[in-house]
């Protein structure tokens, strides 16, 4: 009767699990919230199994949760699907928070993973964590290397324009050199005043044009110009111009491996099953398709469109107190990634006429500034979306034709 009784009361548990890159921490807790298991594990294949077959041996069923989701926990998320474990995300905001609730003021990865035990014990809420398909993860992996490899543009080209101005202020206003590719490649050859002058504006248009430049003499004279403007030497010329040249060869190289990663994430993306349904929403295209996908994951996780624009950050939540009430706020926990993608697709969404601008306008006219209207174009664009997709067909500018039962 008692193994009976103790066979009762560890019918279930819950595992927490601090996540970290070197090691995770795991704890365990019964229905009492007494800790029954916690040790330091390794991020290794196999010290995660070892751990996970102590935690299966403590009860017949183990309900897992982890604070991320990300690449530092993708081993121990594949392990635990593969051995048909499904776990949930308890976002890290929530554990600091939850952490007050409990004694003491320690700050240890054993305390971290008890309140993520106790957090996902009392609560039953959480997103559950999908380990994706293998497109999901190509997409994931090219659209964040894409990122990385925009902010280092962005770093580059801000370093540019700050070494520039020390030395030829004019010539750093001539140009944007964010989107000019021609000012680039003069860069890379002539940095200084005095060598543009020298090389006078027969030969410099020569120069750009051999080297694939389109409107080589345009951006010469633009040079020649600001170099006529300013005929003194600053100090530490030389070595400025060489930094220059190789900051906008650097950027030159850069922009040809996201050509290349452009192109490698439109082929992967046009793989998808709902590619073309995604694609065909104006300002919907493959760059932004193939980051939906990544941000929304699983589909069948919205019950419907309000959940999805809800996980974008476009559904305001109330803060009343008391007599005040109506007070709609920007929700503070959502998918950052999700609410961009929206907010750019939107943005574009508005250039040509159609339905998009034709809303955005009309918001325009009733008082939204430009950021409002945009999010309420993102809003209705999230809720058509998502009727596309579960209906499985393109988008139309025409809304279609219902027939009577």
């Amino acid at each position: 009767m008692r193994c009976e009784e103790e066979r009762v009361s560890k019918r279930q548990v819950w595992a927490g699990i601090d996540a970290g890159k070197g090691h995770h921490w795991a704890a365990v807790v019964n229905e009492t919230g007494a800790t029954l298991w916690s040790k330091k594990i390794e991020n290794d294949e196999s010290a995660i199994l070892t751990a996970l077959g102590e935690i299966l041996e403590l009860a017949d069923e183990v309900h897992w949760a982890v604070d991320i989701s990300g690449t530092s926990s993708a081993l121990l998320l594949a392990l635990l699907a593969a051995h048909g474990q499904q776990a949930v995300y308890v976002p890290g905001r929530t554990v600091n928070r939850m952490a007050g609730a409990y004694r003491g003021e320690a700050k240890t990865d054993a305390r971290d993973a008890y309140v993520i035990a106790e957090t996902a014990r009392h609560r039953r809420d959480f997103a559950a964590i999908d380990v994706p398909a293998q497109l999901a993860a190509d997409l994931a992996l090219l659209t964040a290397h894409r990122s990385d490899l925009v902010a280092d543009r962005v770093r580059m080209i801000n370093r540019l324009r700050d070494v520039l101005t020390g030395i030829f202020p004019a010539l750093e206003r001539a140009f944007d050199y964010s989107a000019h590719k021609g000012a680039l490649v003069l860069l890379t050859g002539h940095q200084t005043p005095a060598a543009i002058r020298r090389r006078g504006r027969a030969r410099l248009t020569a120069w750009l044009a051999n080297r694939g430049v389109r409107g080589a003499d345009a951006v010469a004279a633009t040079a020649l110009d600001a170099a006529q403007a300013q005929q003194t030497a600053l100090p530490g010329e030389d070595i400025a111009a060489q930094i220059v040249a190789d900051l906008a060869a650097q950027i030159l190289a850069l922009d040809d491996r996201l050509k290349r990663i452009d192109k490698q994430i439109r082929e992967t993306f046009q793989s998808h099953p709902q590619a073309e349904i995604i694609e065909s929403l104006p300002g919907m295209g493959p760059i932004l398709g193939a980051e939906f996908v990544v941000a929304a994951g699983d589909l069948t996780a919205y019950a419907d469109a309000g959940h999805l624009a809800s996980a974008a950050g476009l559904v305001p939540v109330p803060r009343d107190s008391g007599r005040r009430t109506g007070n709609l706020h920007r929700p503070k926990r959502y998918s950052r990634r999700l609410r961009r993608v929206f907010y750019m697709s939107a943005q574009t969404s508005i250039i040509r006429e159609g339905p998009n601008r034709d809303f955005y306008l009309k918001k325009r006219s009733e008082g939204c500034k430009h950021v409002q209207a945009i999010i309420a174009l993102a809003r209705r664009r999230a809720s058509v979306l998502w009727v596309l997709l579960r209906d499985n067909r393109v988008f139309t500018p025409a809304p279609p034709v219902t027939q009577a039962a």
